[in-house]
């Protein structure tokens, strides 16, 4: 397990889609939550960063683990997920300060994300208003943008989380380029006018 923490964790910084120390990825194992220590080195996991503590219940893990433990317990509860990333990419924050659903322009994208929905909290760390709304959201959609601040992405394993979050964030830097660059996009996708309504 810890391998594949911190392999996601450094991909996840390589790509920039954290900072140093930002974000933070879990697995949950039965009633059981995996989550990275709050404050760790996202890109430089050891085994001491990956801290183990209940889904429901607190217990002596709690006072490490995360500070979005509470969002991710939230999720766990509400999806069939087992696999959580919660990222920082910087052009999917940039087009949340001003969208309310990000619509990818490229194939990729298109077929594998569809849309992401951008959800708003007056509260955006660790809250339970971001628990409650980010794990209703995460039932209809496998990636999520809360305004200003990340994305949350749900998985069978870290690996499916870390390519939603990969996805939208190359999905979001093609958008920006094609902004400044001010393209006239051709349509060539079949239904494109259906994708914000998916």
């Amino acid at each position: 397990m810890h391998e594949q923490f911190k392999q996601v964790g450094r991909d996840l910084f390589l790509q920039n889609a954290v900072s140093s120390h930002g974000g933070n990825i879990s697995v949950r194992v039965g009633d059981r939550i995996h989550i990275t220590r709050r404050g760790s080195m996202i890109h430089n996991l050891t085994e001491n960063d990956i801290i183990e503590t209940g889904l429901n219940e607190d217990d002596s893990g709690i006072a490490l683990a995360s500070t979005e433990l509470k969002v991710h317990r939230g999720i766990y509860k509400s999806t069939t997920a087992t696999a959580i990333v919660h990222a920082h990419p910087v052009n999917a924050i940039a087009l949340s300060l001003d969208q309310d659903v990000i619509v990818p322009l490229d194939s990729e994208a298109s077929y594998v994300l569809h849309k992401i929905p951008v959800l708003s909290a007056e509260h955006t760390i660790g809250s339970e208003e971001v628990m409650n709304i980010v794990s209703d959201a995460l039932k209809n959609y496998k990636i999520v943008m809360l305004r200003g601040h990340g994305s949350f992405a749900i998985g069978n394993m870290l690996e499916e989380a870390y390519q939603w979050t990969s996805e939208l964030e190359v999905a979001a830097q093609i958008i920006n380029i094609v902004r400044s660059a001010g393209i006239n996009v051709q349509e060539y996708r079949k239904d494109s006018d259906k994708y914000e309504q998916w």
